[in-house]
């Protein structure tokens, strides 16, 4: 009975788009910040590309409810609700591909987990983790710099611990 639920739930998200704010807070998510701001004419650009590859996107031959957004024209946020289906290696490996393909196409980075990216006044700065680290030592940083941890990995921590100040992140170990 389980599995003609989570069959029958599965077809109803078929070759759907999920809105990224109807997604569950348990759902998922994976945060690519690119290395420069994109235009709003590649954000355009953006959206319709990933829709379209989330609507195709599945797992082991089972649709997945997922959604995104764009957020300061820097950030790729991907959501997926894992009751319905869990991402399997091969979906999760697509996803990469398709990230790969942006970063080719739009000629940015958006897979390097070794880049910060945070406030500095109203402006958003990305450097390299050894320049955050010099600004740090240099106090051009502090632990009330506003960081974006893109190390959360579900909905509700993207909400509430995305952008914080860097005293409650990873990001604390390198100021003093």
């Amino acid at each position: 009975s389980t599995r003609k639920e989570s069959s029958a739930a599965s077809d109803v998200y078929k070759r759907q788009l999920t809105d990224f704010k109807n997604l569950p807070d348990d759902s998922r998510v994976w945060i690519y910040q690119t290395n420069r701001k994109f235009t709003d004419e590649e954000v355009a650009e953006i959206e319709t590309k990933t829709a379209s590859f989330i609507k195709e996107w599945t797992a082991h031959g089972t649709d997945l409810q997922a959604g995104f957004e764009i957020k300061h024209n820097r950030f790729i946020v991907i959501g997926l609700n894992q009751s319905i289906a869990m991402a399997s290696g091969c979906s999760i490996d697509a996803s990469v591909r398709f990230i790969q393909t942006l970063e080719k196409e739009y000629n940015v980075d958006l897979m390097d987990k070794m880049n910060v990216t945070f406030y500095s006044g109203d402006y958003i700065a990305h450097k390299p983790l050894s320049d955050f680290r010099k600004m740090a030592k240099s106090k051009s940083v502090s632990k009330n710099t506003i960081v974006f941890n893109n190390l959360v990995n579900t909905k509700e921590e993207y909400l509430e611990n995305w952008e914080v100040p860097a005293k409650e992140s990873w990001h604390n170990r390198f100021l003093s």
